[in-house]
């Protein structure tokens, strides 16, 4: 009888995590359409899709290995043609090296790591073993991924603004990593459970730093706003790849450390002309 109740509560927190990680997979609609309108990729990467991509089809691969576990197939499913959408898409309005590195990154990720992990978890290992080997492969991909996250967050404690990182999205992948970390948890699957305590972990830190700086200043043109919120939003919902294979995302620092070098090499220049014009005309 008391396994009945877990399995039904299972059941029930699947569903939940289900209907939460679809918004999830959802969430970079708005960057694609952007891209889809200016005809470029700008700075934007495409290994944070690659991992979502990866992760999804891992844990794909694990449900089936595993039998019985129809909410993680249908999740990870739809995380699989959600995240080769995403790559399709910046694939044809990438540049012709950005192009390049990506089939490169995808053969080697999607198809060689993936490829490696089918034969060795069919040919090297046998039984119950190996849906427990295959079950910690998933659990150290998805906390590796936790680097995402930490990225935006260290962003935010350094301008002390959380105008990239939307409490919406923050809140939802915290409720995802509780729904999921409940089903693993109700069906007794260490590997499902595991990764989303981590995932709640961060999750709420995120929390915490918005109640902390939201009302930080904000910079910035409403076009530079826009695609830094667009990166930010899917830096942060890397974290669902955890359980259900989510996004992805960009790394803007990059772009940022390229503009701040610009407007510090002006900003010289003119003090350096200012002084000449100094020497120029004493007074």
């Amino acid at each position: 009888m008391a396994l009945m109740g877990h399995n039904t509560l299972a059941f029930v927190f699947g569903i939940l995590g289900n209907v939460v990680s679809f918004m999830v997979f959802l969430a970079p609609l708005p960057t694609f359409y952007a891209i889809y309108k200016k005809k470029s990729t700008e700075g934007f990467q495409s290994l944070p899709y690659l991992v979502a991509l990866f992760s999804s089809m891992l844990w794909l691969y694990y449900a089936f290995i595993k039998t019985g576990e129809m909410l993680l197939i249908t999740i990870n499913s739809f995380g699989v043609v959600m995240e080769a959408i995403y790559i399709t898409m910046y694939l044809i309005y990438a540049t012709k090296d950005a192009r390049k590195l990506t089939f490169k990154l995808f053969g080697a990720m999607n198809i060689g790591a993936l490829g490696l992990i089918a034969v060795v978890t069919q040919f090297a290992v046998h039984g119950s073993l190996r849906v427990q080997v295959l079950g910690w492969i998933c659990v150290s991909i998805a906390v590796s991924v936790f680097a995402a996250p930490l990225t935006i967050m260290a962003q935010v404690i350094r301008t002390k603004s959380v105008e990239y990182m939307p409490f919406n999205l923050s809140f939802f992948l915290t409720l995802s990593a509780v729904l999921w970390f409940a089903y693993g948890l109700f069906l007794r699957d260490i590997c499902i459970a595991l990764p989303n305590v981590l995932g709640f972990a961060l999750g709420v830190i995120q929390m915490v730093l918005y109640a902390m700086y939201r009302n930080g200043g904000k910079k910035g043109s409403g076009d530079e706003k826009e695609g830094k919120k667009a990166a930010a939003v899917e830096v942060t919902a890397l974290k669902s790849v955890v359980v259900v294979g989510g996004n992805d995302q960009v790394f803007p620092q990059l772009q940022e450390k390229k503009e701040e070098t610009n407007k510090n090499d002006g900003a010289e220049q003119k003090k350096k002309g200012a002084e000449e014009d100094g020497e120029d005309c004493p007074v």
